[in-house]
């Protein structure tokens, strides 16, 4: 197995969103803002090469959108899929599996594009399997109206319409072993319905990729919560023990979201579980 992060594109979110109720004076000690408050944000995705298998975690948010929905998001960088799978040597075209944490526009957009004559939409990974679970893709086909402008049906539905969409079994604790893709799962539910957390077991040890139960190094202490999570009391308690595992078994935590803190790992401390270690994918992959 081999393991290679894939820069889907950086962008900025307000940074009173990202921490929810927490005062900009302490968050902006660990993810300073700009002068409009914008903080940065990356999409790191990954990619696993097992076997004949490359399966793909997330994808950004795509190239299909307006103008005008770029511009809410402060694109930076030159980061593309196309181009990180080109340094390593592979194209869209080679992956077998694409699997989403979950469908909000920034983990999914990447996965459907338009056709070539730009009248609907069409895979972007015409070879790959698409993967979520029942109970994620029913919640965001019929959206809530707080999560709707998050589930855009032209970066879900193209997966369905394809015939390549699958679901992951869901278990009847929070995590399932050794899944179809050869990896475990971490479920929570406090972001969105029945969030995937990917844990997998490399060289040694086990790479939990974030997603956005742990957005950035900045959202370790438990209160520090996203505007965006629907059930914030819940993460609470999916951080704790999620972060308390991560601590005790000493997980390497892969940050989709974190622009400046690519890997880190997290200790006990008696202010609760804080940070450990910074590594770049090139230390840990």
């Amino acid at each position: 197995m081999k393991l290679y992060p894939i820069e889907a594109g950086n962008f900025k979110l307000d940074g009173g969103a990202m921490f929810g109720v927490v005062p900009k004076s302490l968050w902006q000690r660990t993810n300073p803002a700009d002068a409009y408050n914008m903080i940065d944000i990356a999409a790191r995705c990954l990619l696993i090469e097992d076997g004949n298998r490359l399966i793909l975690i997330d994808t950004g948010m795509g190239n299909k959108q307006s103008d005008k929905f770029y511009g809410y998001y402060h694109l930076w960088g030159d980061h593309s899929i196309e181009k990180s799978l080109k340094k390593y040597g592979f194209h869209k075209d080679d992956i077998t599996d694409v699997f989403m944490t979950h469908l909000h526009f920034d983990h999914c957009g990447g996965s459907i594009q338009w056709n070539k004559d730009r009248t609907g939409y069409e895979p972007a990974f015409k070879n790959a399997r698409f993967w979520s679970n029942e109970n994620h893709w029913q919640w965001a086909t019929i959206p809530n109206r707080r999560e709707k402008a998050s589930f855009l049906k032209e970066n879900i539905i193209p997966m369905q319409e394809s015939g390549h969409l699958n679901f992951i079994a869901q278990p009847e604790v929070d995590i399932l072993e050794n899944s179809a893709l050869g990896f475990d799962v971490f479920f929570a539910n406090g972001h969105t319905e029945k969030q995937m957390i990917p844990m997998i077991h490399y060289q040694g040890k086990t790479i939990c990729f974030m997603a956005d139960l742990l957005p950035t190094a900045g959202h370790l202490p438990l209160p520090f919560v996203m505007g965006y999570d629907t059930r914030p009391l819940l993460t609470l308690d999916e951080k704790e023990k999620f972060l308390n595992m991560a601590a005790d078994q000493n997980f390497y935590l892969f940050m989709e979201h974190d622009a400046h803190n690519e890997i880190i790992t997290v200790k006990h401390t008696e202010k609760g579980v804080r940070l450990n270690e910074v590594f770049t994918c090139n230390d840990i992959l």
